[in-house]
């Protein structure tokens, strides 16, 4: 087995940060046999960033490839220093394409784009929406891997909708829309339905946490606001839910998602990214525009008054996510891993 370095922001420890991609694929490739080396938990950006560039280029005769998960925002020219440093001491590297926004970046820095994403040994999209997008924008090195659970941690439960019993899981950031939870909430209560809703993730800092719980209060609904709670604790905590809401503006293939269709929660989400190439509509969830509270009660209303086809929903939704367990994807990580010219 080879010796892989994993640049990304392995920050989970910290309280304001929920497990990345670094926290969950490292370890899965760890127990198949890889040895993996890890940069960075450093929580000050530019030490980060020196620590980066530090193991690119002092632990090139330790390791055979490089993996850099990649996002849209200032994280992107993290990854695009660290993938030139690659170039220089000729370490093949490979992006992890998670940022749900990433098309934008190729449409405003095409050149640095080009830099980092043309020079790869292979791309690697977590979803068929971002890989369908590269592909548009001329980058053929892409291949599908998806984003993987451990399915036999995510006990199936078949839910009954007497009271609606709704689950948010993100981190807070206005890119995920978290006021819109309380909005629907608040919405569902006035037309009469009981209803409740448990905001699960860290505060990241942009204020969207405090807004969230600010409008909480102006609208006179009880909101269970937990913060950062561990896999473990959050897979306990949705046993007593029965629909999961994604309310985000941006998305890609968000784990969460993954991880409640696994739950048996029916899951609805605005329609955005690589949202319907996860769920197919009225099929193994709902889809519903996103910003629009009204979409989103009479989508989660459905759930409720049809609870047979609801049911159904979650099965079907457990069925396809039963495909993105770790035993399913990681051959998919020996063939790139493997491959002579690494």
């Amino acid at each position: 087995m080879k010796n892989v370095l994993y640049i990304g922001n392995k920050l989970s420890r910290q309280e304001h940060k929920n497990l990345t991609a670094i926290d969950v694929l490292g370890p899965a490739l760890e127990k198949e046999g890889y040895k993996v080396l890890y940069a960075s938990s450093k929580v000050n950006k530019l030490a980060r960033l020196f620590d980066m560039l530090w193991h690119v280029a002092f632990k090139t005769k330790h390791v055979q490839v490089v993996l850099i998960d990649t996002y849209s925002t200032q994280n992107f020219y993290f990854a695009l220093i660290v993938s030139q440093l690659c170039r220089i001491v000729r370490l093949p590297y490979i992006p992890i394409l998670h940022g749900g926004n990433l098309v934008n970046r190729l449409k405003k820095s095409p050149k640095l784009s080009h830099l980092l994403f043309h020079n790869a040994d292979v791309l690697v999209a977590p979803s068929l929406f971002m890989q369908q997008i590269f592909k548009d924008y001329g980058y053929d090195n892409i291949t599908y891997i998806p984003n993987s659970i451990s399915i036999t941690k995510y006990p199936y439960l078949i839910k009954s909708f007497e009271t609606l019993k709704l689950l948010w899981v993100r981190s807070f950031s206005h890119i995920y829309n978290p006021s819109l939870a309380i909005h629907v909430l608040k919405t569902l209560q006035d037309k009469g339905y009981s209803a409740e809703l448990c905001m699960v993730g860290p505060d990241t800092g942009d204020g969207s946490y405090d807004q969230a719980k600010a409008l909480a209060s102006k609208l006179g609904v009880s909101v269970t606001f937990t913060g950062k709670l561990s896999k473990s604790m959050w897979i306990d905590l949705a046993a007593n839910y029965n629909v999961f809401i994604n309310t985000t503006n941006f998305d890609n293939m968000p784990v969460s998602v993954i991880e409640a269709m696994a739950l048996g929660l029916p899951v609805v989400s605005t329609n955005v990214g690589g949202m319907p190439f996860l769920i197919d509509h009225d099929k193994n969830g709902l889809l519903v525009p996103p910003n629009n509270i009204d979409a989103f009660v009479n989508a989660i209303i459905q759930l409720k008054t049809k609870p047979e086809k609801s049911q159904q929903i979650a099965h079907n939704a457990r069925q396809k996510v039963m495909h993105f367990d770790w035993q399913a994807v990681c051959n998919s990580w020996h063939k790139i891993l493997q491959k002579d010219n690494l």
